[in-house]
């Protein structure tokens, strides 16, 4: 039977939120305050600081068992950073980063990617898929579903299992919904098992939660939201159409998914639609809603980023 889908609202109490998270939440909001407008430099400089660390997602060590791996993509050479098991391999965990589409990399989630490595087996693909605005849409889902094929092809032999997850935050985890999509409807695959989602951006037309969301400062706000959107869609696309905004996809026949938010997060909406789509269609989903952590907590000094990652973890490893 098909588990039950539950919204606890006490994790939306105003007072619900621990006292290290809400200490976070200032402080991002104080370092906001004095940083330069991200849409006033660039994305070329806004990716210059984050890779000095000056962004909330602090510069993270980058593993030193990475390796990568460069494949045939639509847009030429498609590099995949590759964090292979310390053992045998327990399954193999496509792993496609976040950013707005516009920004990050595969390397800026290492510390994450070693730990599922280490702790449950996996070797851990993360895709290095194209960037807009230089590269608007389709580019991104068009390399995700190039690495995805890549894995189902290659999975036996480069890592001697054929279990497969996918998981991402942000653009990430919108993306990953897209590439399970795309590889049902258009080669009438469903080769992965679990599907790890954390604080996605499933509606391209922007959710209430989305448009409304206040403070700006706090990691992600409204304005940057749809800053992201217009710098991803340049060529007049229906943003209903589910190859843009997947929460108006066919949901069926998806694998059982985790969605992890946090409750002050502007994606708070579409992780509870999607949550709800995805049991809607006969799907296993479970909900896990952070009392006042911000957008993607787990990768940052949150007091609940700990136990985030556990329950992903578990849901992993199951």
């Amino acid at each position: 039977m098909t588990p039950l889908l539950t919204i606890d609202p006490a994790a939306f109490a105003p007072d619900a939120a621990p006292e290290g998270t809400v200490a976070l939440n200032e402080r991002l909001m104080a370092q906001a305050a004095g940083a330069p407008d991200a849409w006033s430099i660039g994305p070329a400089a806004v990716r210059e600081r984050r890779k000095l660390g000056l962004s909330p997602f602090i510069g993270e060590p980058k593993s030193e068992r990475a390796e990568i791996v460069a494949i045939p993509g639509p847009g030429g050479p498609l590099q995949l950073r590759v964090i292979a098991a310390p053992a045998r391999a327990t399954g193999v965990y496509l792993h496609i980063h976040g950013g707005g589409w516009t920004f990050g990399s595969a390397d800026q989630d290492d510390p994450r990617l070693d730990r599922l490595a280490a702790k449950l087996g996996l070797a851990c693909v993360s895709v290095e898929y194209r960037l807009a605005p230089e590269n608007p849409y389709p580019a991104a889902p068009d390399d995700c579903e190039a690495a995805a094929l890549w894995l189902v092809r290659e999975a036996k032999e480069r890592f001697g299992v054929e279990r497969l997850l996918i998981g991402g935050e942000s653009a990430g985890a919108h993306l990953a919904v897209v590439t399970l999509l795309r590889l049902r409807d258009r080669h009438g695959l469903t080769p992965f098992s679990r599907a790890n989602l954390t604080a996605g951006c499933f509606d391209l037309g922007l959710t209430p939660s989305a448009r409304s969301f206040r403070p700006e400062g706090l990691v992600l706000g409204a304005r940057d939201l749809r800053m992201f959107v217009a710098q991803y869609l340049q060529g007049g696309e229906d943003r209903q159409a589910p190859d843009v905004s997947p929460l108006y996809g066919d949901l069926a026949g998806l694998p059982p998914a985790l969605f992890t938010v946090g409750g002050r997060d502007p994606l708070v909406d579409d992780t509870l639609f999607m949550a709800a789509r995805w049991t809607a269609a006969g799907n296993s989903a479970e909900l896990a809603v952070w009392p006042g952590s911000p957008h993607v907590h787990v990768a940052l000094p949150d007091p609940q980023a700990e136990p985030a990652l556990k329950r992903i973890e578990a849901f992993l490893k199951e």
